[in-house]
């Protein structure tokens, strides 16, 4: 023992922990004697435990920080959660999105290069132009975004430095935390049909939701199996958008009248998205044992969070 804590200990930072995947994270990681948890983000601490991990307020931007903070914490693991994740608002403010979703995922590849960390990435089912979803990991990329276009730039950065890496794609993240800071599709939804306000929803694009707490622990099993190279995360079942926010308005007995179907087409978003992505998820089965929620199942946990916060 040192300091009190296993020399087995896997020592773990997390960038971006401030963010829904990154307080997941950091509530598996508390459950787990065998990780010493250095979580990172930008400002306060939003996590409502305090204590039994290094919490640091880090801007991944500033190089010369960065650097120091990981120089000084020798992490043997670096999960980056970071990134700007707005489809819209990459289009509308490219060199910002370049900057979160590239420069700086150069930065940690460079890093974790000099010091020997092991680089978990997470990308995107955005990086695919959904012609032919579901995808295997060796599906060809072809981003129809310049969101996509930085999250692939990413990977092959990340591809071609000489750090150990794994990658994790993931597909529309739900969950629900103490203290957000941004809403989901399920959140919304919920909301919305709550307040009895009439939502559009398009009929053509299809996705396989991945509830949070499914992808925090797949970074953490990529972390504690020391896995390598590509690996799509997601939920299990595909559904296209209005059945998605129908399956919400179910599950709580919400009105699904206020629900009407339109076209992608009409609703004039920045960025174009893809039409049908969706994960073959054999590898990670394989790999890692992962084994995700139903989005039912999901939609469970969601509610028994929401109830315990009352």
């Amino acid at each position: 023992m040192t300091n009190g804590i296993s020399l087995n200990t896997k020592k773990i930072l997390v960038t971006g922990s401030n963010g829904l995947l990154g307080q997941k994270i950091t509530d598996l990681a508390l459950a787990d004697p065998a990780i010493d948890l250095i979580a990172t983000s930008k400002g306060e601490n939003r996590h409502p435990v305090k204590e039994g991990y290094s919490y640091i307020d880090l801007d991944i931007l500033n190089e010369q920080r960065l650097r120091e903070v990981v120089a000084e914490y020798r992490p043997d693991a670096i999960i980056n959660t970071a990134a700007m994740t707005n489809v819209d608002a990459c289009e509308q403010d490219p060199e910002g999105c370049r900057k979160l979703n590239v420069g700086a995922v150069a930065e940690l590849a460079s890093l974790s290069e000099a010091f020997g960390i092991h680089l978990i990435h997470l990308s995107t089912d955005f990086i695919f132009d959904g012609a032919e979803g579901p995808y295997a990991e060796d599906a060809i990329p072809n981003p129809l975004s310049l969101y996509g276009q930085s999250k692939l730039d990413a990977e092959r950065i990340i591809q071609q430095s000489h750090s150990k890496w794994a990658i994790l794609r993931t597909i529309l993240v739900y969950g629900v935390v103490a203290d957000m800071s941004r809403s989901n599709i399920v959140l919304w939804a919920k909301g919305a049909l709550e307040k009895g306000q009439p939502l559009k929803v398009v009929n053509d694009q299809w996705r396989m939701p991945t509830l949070a707490e499914d992808l925090a622990q797949a970074c953490l099993l990529a972390a504690t199996k020391e896995a390598e190279g590509l690996y799509h995360i997601s939920g299990k079942d595909m559904f296209s958008i209005d059945e998605l926010v129908a399956a919400v308005a179910d599950f709580w007995g919400l009105d699904k009248s206020l629900i009407s179907q339109v076209s992608s087409a009409t609703l004039n978003q920045a960025a174009p998205r893809p039409k049908r992505t969706g994960f073959l998820l054999d590898k990670a089965r394989t790999v890692l044992g992962y084994e995700p929620h139903s989005f039912s199942e999901g939609l469970a946990v969601v509610d028994r969070q929401l109830k315990a916060e009352k």
